[in-house]
This record gives structure tokens, C-alpha cells and sequence, in this order.
């Protein structure tokens, strides 16, 4: 076999895998835009959860792309804690703006003015109360099937979720008494009070949403790119140095090259330490890591009380 025989072999390889891989990425996000449009069908006053963060982008991406920029047919909602980074928020605004989506943004703070939260000292997490404000916003607009962008992967509990998940009149999941899916028929019969949480990317894994974001280019805030932070080393996972999370005594701060894999509180959310600038370099990282993202990044998930399943079935995401 001669040199020139030797290098269109290599490109027809080269090829062959890159077209391997648009396929895999072309089968997940058809079946994210057939149950986008299935939503619409089905429901009179849907929702998309959208918190500016990678996997709800990903999931705009296939709702411009299911119905039109300027057309998607239900609103966006935003359970703000009010500790949310402001490079997330900022960028949430814009692509809502952009899209010409209406966006519904709803308080932890104003549940707590209320009286419906009550934190048992000023600087416990807020991340857990989002329950309480989402089950208010969702009797609020009556809304009856919210879109999540929580994916199988994630954690255990998530895991065990339909796409198309049952809660009661209460808000509450129950894991047990959820409904069959064959054949990609779903039974979205809902009694009074009753509504859905729906998972569009629920067969999506950290690696298919990175190849997905570098494949569609679509625009993240930067967070999500190596930068400069200081940090503490909490056994292991990188607290940042914040207003809301000062430096207590002894800690050690560090300036490292960090990004952050998953955003949410600020005060439960870690970066990890990496120099991955784009979303090629980050698929790589993704490829060597063997630690799921919430397990190397949520405070939360390794302090808090209850379990991520228990949170569910009290009416979390």
C-alpha cells in the first residue's frame, strides 16, 4: 500500500467516525425536539425550567430549532435563589432577550418574605427551598408539565425518572407508581392540581452535551471556561472565595485555573481545577474524567440532610 493510498484510507476513517458521531448527536436531538413538540401538543400551559446553564441551553437550542426563534410556545421559568452567579443570570437574560422567549424569573427571596421559607440560619443553603418557591410558581400560572434539563446520568435518583414524570396534586414524586413508556408513547392524562415534569435530554450524557454544544457552537457564559478563581480545598472539591462564601479561619486561598462543570448556588456549586478554554478541549477532559459532575462539583449533594431522592419527591427538580 502506497503513501497516497495510505492517507485517503485516513481520511476516509476520519470521515467515517466524525459522520458516526453527527449521527449519535442528530438521533439524541431528534428525540428531544419530538418530545419538545410533544409537550406542546399535549399540555395547555407548559414551561421550560431555564437557568442559563449548559443543559437548558442545549435544550433551547432544540426548542429554536423544534419551533423558530421568536415562536417557541411557552414561556421560560427561573427559580432564582438569589445566590446564582451573575455571569449566569446576565447571560440567561440575553438568550431569552435574543430568542424573543417570555421569561418568568420567581424568588427564593420573595418565598422567604412570605413566610413559606425559613431558613434555620442566615447562611444556609438556598438551593434545597427551591421546592417551595417552584410549587408556588407552578399554582401561580397553573402551569401543568414543566420541562427540565436534568439528565439520567447525573445522579441515582435522577436515574430512575421517566421523560415524562408523573407528580401528584401535592407536587410530590413517587418513583414507584410512575407510568410506562413503550415505544415512545407517553400517558400524559393529568387530574385537577396534578402536573408533569418533563426530561427532554434525559438520555443525554455530560459527553453528548459538550459535543452537542461544540458541534451547534452555542454560546455558554464564561464560567464554564478555564479562568482565574480563589478557591479553598474543602476535602477535595474547590470552594470559591465569594461574599457569600468568605474564607473562615484557617483556610488556605489559592488563585487557580478552574471552570465550572455545573452552575447553580453559589454557595453549594465547586469549580475544578482545568485549562480548557473551549469546547473541544472540554470534551477531552470529559473523556478522562471519572467522577460523575454533581459528584466532584455540589456541596449539597455530600452536606445536605436529605437525600436527592427525598428531595424529589418534597417537589425539587
Amino acid at each position: 500500500m502506497n503513501a497516497r493510498t495510505d492517507s485517503a484510507l485516513l481520511e476516509k476513517t476520519n470521515n467515517m467516525s466524525y459522520h458516526l458521531n453527527n449521527s449519535h448527536l442528530d438521533a439524541l436531538e431528534e428525540e428531544t425536539i419530538f418530545i419538545l413538540r410533544e409537550v406542546a401538543a399535549a399540555f395547555e400551559r407548559p414551561a421550560l425550567l431555564f437557568s442559563g446553564g449548559k443543559d437548558s441551553l442545549v435544550m433551547l437550542k432544540c426548542a429554536e430549532k423544534a419551533f423558530g426563534a421568536g415562536r417557541i410556545p411557552y414561556p421560560l421559568l427561573m427559580i432564582d435563589t438569589g445566590h446564582n452567579f451573575p455571569e449566569v443570570t446576565d447571560f440567561r437574560d440575553f438568550r431569552a432577550k435574543e430568542l424573543g422567549a417570555e421569561l418568568i424569573v420567581r424568588s427564593v427571596e420573595d418565598s422567604m418574605a412570605r413566610g413559606t421559607v425559613r431558613l434555620a440560619h442566615p447562611g444556609e443553603s438556598r438551593n434545597v427551598h427551591q421546592s417551595v418557591t417552584l410549587l408556588e410558581a407552578i399554582e401561580e400560572f397553573r402551569f401543568d408539565a414543566l420541562i427540565g434539563g436534568a439528565r439520567r446520568d447525573e445522579e441515582k435518583a435522577r436515574a430512575k425518572e421517566r421523560i415524562f414524570s408523573h407528580r401528584d396534586s401535592f407536587g410530590q414524586w413517587q418513583p414507584k407508581a410512575q407510568r410506562p413508556e413503550l415505544w415512545t408513547l407517553f400517558n400524559t392524562r393529568l387530574q385537577p392540581g396534578e402536573h408533569f415534569r418533563v426530561f427532554p435530554i434525559s438520555n443525554w450524557t455530560e459527553l453528548d452535551v459538550w459535543q452537542y454544544i461544540d458541534r451547534e457552537q452555542i454560546g455558554l457564559p464564561s464560567i464554564y471556561y478555564t479562568h482565574k478563581r480563589q478557591v479553598v480545598d474543602k476535602k477535595g472539591l474547590l470552594m470559591p472565595v465569594t461574599e457569600l462564601t468568605p474564607p473562615r479561619e484557617g483556610d488556605v486561598v489559592e488563585t487557580r485555573d478552574v471552570r465550572f462543570r455545573t452552575v447553580g448556588d453559589i454557595t453549594c456549586t465547586a469549580p475544578v481545577e482545568s485549562t480548557a478554554a473551549t469546547p473541544a478541549e472540554i470534551v477531552i477532559e470529559t473523556l478522562a474524567a471519572d467522577v460523575s459532575e454533581r459528584g466532584a462539583t455540589r456541596m449539597d449533594d455530600k452536606t445536605s440532610d436529605a437525600s436527592m431522592e427525598k428531595r424529589k419527591k418534597d417537589g425539587y427538580f
